[in-house]
């Protein structure tokens, strides 16, 4: 069985039990207290909690996705048989309030236990064809906060009739998930084992975690479960393990035909780091020495870093990034855009081979000074002059690498990574203002009238871009204050004097021009037909406010989804200034721009 049938299979099984087909979210989440997508309930975690109601935007209170996700805990450890940092989560979802909990009921309710084990066991016993003497199933065995799952285990033991030997009881660590970030829904779970090897986790969301670690009952229980795609594909292909699988095994034997002798651990870490960095580039991710961008310049100059160490020859980038573009893009179109990301990725190994050049400068006068190598001293080398850990191993001798630890050196990663993730919650979080929304902010009305003309004048500058510059720019952030709108974007180069100057023309023309300002409702897929632009990091809801600038929407100048505040007419906003332009990351400028 195909992996592509494999997908087709879940999504036909679940949207024939009243769920609605909801499509990958980003890797970059809306939730600040997370760096990278890490499980398929992120997306739906307003859900969860009552902010957000699914009937309005789903239609449903049952969902179902399959998930880009990322994780970088164990990115050592990739280069074994199972470890991956990229990979995809196939889920389901119930957001209650739960209903007859019937597995017959094909309605839009919600739904918990019951339904849930049912229907996990029937895709994998009876859409699969796995035979039922394969499975095994575990449960939450309980603690002083949370009981034992009696309902679990009389579904598997009563109901399924899963004899009491496969049915496994664990406690915290292995039964029970969540939340993702520091506080939210969480619960036990239940797990389904083929052969031995965990496939499906089925997380029966009950309470809410605080930040504080206190746990309290959901009005409205929900239902999240995970399928590693990955996982279940070797599984049902008889695979040893992930690489040897249809999705993995074509770019791993390209390795091996490019670079022949290299090592089994090398060409994993360059098939996982490749995929990951794809479609890392493909969500408008870019190097850099924080957040989200220093998670892809780790795996970058990791693979750089093996080449050397291997010594390969071979330029191995281009092809492969080819391969995952042509494998995946018809799934996820944003990886089809090989020759961008290809440059990206060229472009920080320039970087890279330059920085190299003047670490090992440095650590040679560490070596004069017979000066021995930590954890911390690697990491800073690491972190000052992109030197991984393997190409500091293998570069200094063993007399001074006897305090080397690469547990010393994943600490001082996970302290950056705790540095970094606290950045974002202070750049996100509430500041007492009377208009905060995460990207406009003001403190009295006078405040909000003007970031209300920056808003209006960063829609004019995001067209004004593409207009001069093309239609690849896309937007990457944006933030304004009272004081200026600072705006991310998507270009590979420093913009000329011209360009900047023809930016302002356009912005300042439209202005004059006082051109009305409106807003019309659709839905989120009729909205993106038409064109309008829209920031690839949110989560929409289905049905969108698009806002654009002209006297009528078949004939605007700028359409783009947005929820305000805005001008009437575009006369309001006087005149604009670009009053900086400079880079942010690789592959990513920055203008700040004011109204005077």
């Amino acid at each position: 069985m195909t992996s592509e049938q494999i997908r087709k299979l879940f999504f036909e099984f679940f949207k024939e039990r009243g769920h609605a087909i909801a499509p990958s979210s980003p890797l970059i989440p809306d939730d600040p207290s997370v760096l990278l997508t890490t499980a398929g309930m992120q997306q739906f975690k307003r859900y969860f909690t009552g902010e957000l109601n699914p009937i309005n935007d789903f239609g449903s209170q049952r969902t179902t996705s399959i998930q880009k996700c990322f994780r970088t805990s164990d990115i050592e450890e990739v280069g074994d048989e199972t470890h991956l940092t990229f990979f995809e989560m196939m889920g389901n979802f119930s957001f209650g309030p739960v209903g007859t909990d019937d597995p017959k009921d094909r309605g839009v309710g919600g739904y918990f236990k019951r339904s849930a084990i049912y229907w996990g066991y029937e895709f994998i016993t009876g859409v699969l064809g796995v035979d039922p003497k394969r499975i095994t199933a575990s449960i939450f065995k309980g603690d002083t906060e949370v009981p034992r799952d009696e309902i679990s285990y009389r579904i598997w033991n009563e109901e399924l009739g899963l004899p009491e030997g496969r049915i496994m009881e664990s406690d915290r660590k292995d039964n029970f998930w969540g939340p993702t970030g520091n506080e939210g829904p969480c619960g036990p779970t239940s797990e389904i084992y083929v052969d031995g090897v965990e496939v499906w986790n089925l997380v029966f969301n009950e309470y809410y975690q605080h930040a504080d670690k206190r746990l309290e009952k959901l009005e409205s229980p929900g239902v999240d479960t995970g399928m590693g795609f990955e996982r279940l594909v070797a599984v049902m292909q008889g695979a040893r393990n992930v690489f040897e699988t249809d999705l993995l095994r074509p770019v791993t034997d390209r390795v091996y035909e490019l670079a022949p002798g290299l090592s089994e651990r090398a060409a994993r870490i360059f098939t996982d780091h490749v995929r990951a960095a794809v479609f890392l580039v493909a969500d408008w991710v870019r190097p850099s020495n924080k957040g989200a961008g220093y998670i892809l310049r780790r795996h970058i100059r990791r693979m750089l870093a093996y080449k050397i160490k291997e010594d390969v020859h071979v330029d191995l980038l281009p092809e492969l990034v080819e391969m995952v573009g042509k494998k995946y893009g018809g799934i996820y179109p944003g990886v089809s855009r090989s020759e961008e990301i290809i440059a990206v990725l060229e472009d920080e190994r320039s970087r890279f081979e330059k920085a190299v050049g003047q670490g090992i400068l440095e650590l040679e006068s560490y070596k004069e000074k017979g000066k021995k190598i930590d954890g911390q001293i690697a990491f800073h080398l690491y972190e000052t002059f992109g030197l991984p850990f393997e190409l500091i191993k293998e570069l200094v001798p063993k007399e001074l690498a006897k305090d080397l630890s690469k547990e010393e050196f994943e600490g001082e990663f996970v302290k950056h990574q705790e540095v970094s993730r606290a950045g974002q919650e202070r750049k996100f979080g509430g500041h007492g203002l009377i208009l905060d929304t995460g990207e406009l902010k003001a403190g009295n009305p006078e405040e909000l009238q003007k970031v209300t003309r920056l808003h209006t004048a960063t829609h004019l500058l995001h067209q004004a871009l593409r207009d001069v510059l093309g239609m690849t720019v896309g937007q990457m952030g944006s933030d304004i204050t009272v004081e200026r709108t600072r705006f991310d974007f998507s270009f590979p180069r420093k913009l000329t004097p011209e360009e900047v100057r023809g930016v302002e023309e356009i912005v300042n023309k439209k202005i004059k021009e006082d051109l009305p300002v409106s807003y019309t409702e659709m839905l989120k897929g009729e909205a993106e037909k038409t064109g309008a632009l829209h920031f690839f990091k949110l989560k929409y809801p289905e049905k969108v406010k698009v806002y654009f600038v002209g006297k009528s929407f078949d004939a605007a100048y700028s359409k783009e989804f947005c929820g305000g505040p805005h001008v009437t007419h575009t006369g309001e906003i006087g005149k604009f200034r670009v009053a900086k332009e400079e880079a942010v990351a690789a592959g990513v400028r920055r203008i700040r721009g004011v109204v005077e």
